[in-house]
């Protein structure tokens, strides 16, 4: 097949979440398996040049097209790109009028104003740009708000455009929470006639909404977990959007995200003090939590169970709870390392705490790509209480690197980690610890029944094991949206086909 993917962000080109890791391992493993990927990004020069890149990565192509946002008409080049040891092109949309910023949607908190005119020009240049090359794809995969407007201008403007004729659009939500809502007179911005600004279609109480235009205009819906599917669709998840998305929910398909076994692999990580698999797991872990102990200034006791986490530090990633639960168990043997930024009210709490733990507890404000892959390594237990999670990947890194995961069972996190109950055990399928309760006191119970079973070392060898043998990867997660693009073609002919009747 001929894939567009269009995400307004991908590693290793510029991150904020994970929607990066997603854009980037899927289309690599799509050209893996033989199709041909075109991936459209913004080009953030800040970004770029802040995760090592220079101008002579990337290549001028000589293609420009000039788009209406709006009263202006704003020119857009166009850079060439290409992965690492993958057939994937990616193209990078170049304004810097759009995209020459010091961060990517916001500064200091506040979002910058014109992220609507923004993303309605870059969803406007990837069609445009889709049509200058004559890419002729079978599908455009969009994802989240920033390319929402991409499957409506695909269906009102490019449907019977050469080299559109056929293309489906497919559409990805990674979280519902974002949703890309403007007032209503930036449907100006947008080009589309008026008539669309309805309540079934692009309007959302009176404003613009770009998720659910998205939503409304695809072919095929996904999100990234079976569990989240069906969340979204309850008042509790949907953000307002639960009657849109059930009324199309035999369009919508839950699909785990995979594991980018290139980056995330403790066999070949080029970050850990000894790399291992599930066979030499007993011997090279130990290694790399000595070196994490020693790296974080914690005495380098291998009996100790360390428990941490990587998260942004926020009440969504249940901080609130780590830090109530946290508090207790310590009283216990136990040491924590926590990786992360976020809300001032944690960094700050989370500081204190290992200060006053100088021997238990380290915390690490800011991100470092070494180091969250050793901890992910090092550590015994991987805390990720999250009030919701659409799919989660640090629960998967974590398997994938023989650290049990202890989870909220919500969205993806339900789907991935089997609780270590005496049944599950006895089968051979418990991975994991999980609670459903949100609540700290549960947490707390959860987090002293790991250290439970962590005493026991056939018990949590046994979890350790039955997480790191099965695949992670993205091999099957690639397999599911191919069917899923194939359904959305045959959709869009069928489409065709009553158009062309009536």
């Amino acid at each position: 097949m001929k894939i567009v993917v269009a995400s307004s962000e991908a590693i290793p080109f510029a991150k904020t979440g994970g929607l990066a890791d997603v854009a980037s391992a899927l289309s690599k493993a799509l050209a893996e398996a033989g199709h041909e990927v075109s991936l459209f990004l913004p080009y953030y020069p800040q970004s770029t040049a802040k995760r090592g890149f220079t101008s002579q990565d990337f290549e001028a192509c000589p293609e420009k097209v000039t788009i209406s946002v709006g009263s202006k008409d704003v020119e857009a080049g166009l850079l060439k790109a290409k992965f690492p040891d993958s057939k994937v092109t990616v193209y990078l949309v170049d304004q810097p009028r759009y995209f020459d910023r010091p961060e990517l949607y916001h500064e200091q908190g506040r979002d910058y104003q014109d992220n609507c005119e923004r993303y309605i020009f870059f969803s406007r240049s990837v069609l445009a740009f889709t049509e200058k090359l004559n890419l002729q794809p079978d599908v455009i995969h969009a994802n989240d708000w920033q390319t929402g407007l991409i499957p409506a201008l695909l269906k009102i403007e490019y449907q019977q455009r050469p080299g559109f004729e056929k293309t489906a659009s497919v559409f990805t939500i990674h979280n519902m929470a974002f949703q890309g809502q403007y007032w209503h007179w930036d449907m100006l911005l947008t080009g589309i006639d008026w008539k669309y600004f309805n309540r079934h279609q692009m309007e959302f109480f009176g404003q613009l909404n770009l998720l659910k235009t998205g939503i409304v205009f695809s072919d095929m819906i996904t999100t990234v977990s079976p569990t989240y599917a069906k969340e979204i669709r309850t008042e509790q998840f949907g953000y307002g959007l639960h009657g849109v998305l059930d009324s199309h929910s035999d369009h919508l398909v839950g699909i785990l995200n995979g594991v980018d076994t290139s980056e995330w692999n403790p066999e070949i990580d080029p970050h850990l003090a000894e790399n291992y698999n599930e066979h030499s797991v007993l011997k090279g872990k130990p290694l790399c939590k000595a070196a994490l102990q020693e790296r974080m200034g914690l005495p380098q006791r291998p009996d100790v169970p360390l428990f941490g986490t990587i998260s942004r530090m926020t009440d969504q990633k249940g901080f609130s709870l780590i830090l109530d639960a946290a508090e207790n168990l310590l009283a216990n043997d136990v040491q924590m390392i926590f990786l992360g930024t976020g809300d001032p009210y944690h960094e700050a709490s989370f500081t204190d705490l290992s200060k006053r733990f100088p021997d238990q507890v380290a915390t690490y404000i800011g991100f470092d790509e070494t180091l969250a892959h050793q901890i992910e390594a090092g550590l015994d237990l991987f805390l990720m209480p999250s009030q919701f999670e659409p799919c989660g990947l640090n629960q998967m890194y974590s398997l994938n690197y023989g650290t049990v995961p202890l989870v909220h069972e919500v969205g993806g996190l339900a789907d991935s980690v089997v609780d270590a109950t005496e049944k599950n055990l006895e089968n051979g399928t418990a991975n994991g610890l999980s609670f459903w309760h949100f609540d700290a006191t549960v947490l707390y119970r959860q987090m002293r029944r790991a250290l439970e079973m962590y005493a026991d070392k056939q018990i949590w060898n046994q979890l350790i094991q039955t997480g790191m043998t099965k695949d992670w990867s993205w091999k099957h997660s690639a397999q599911n949206y191919l069917s899923v693009y194939q359904r959305a073609c045959i959709l869009r002919n069928q489409n065709n086909e009553s158009v062309s009747a009536s």
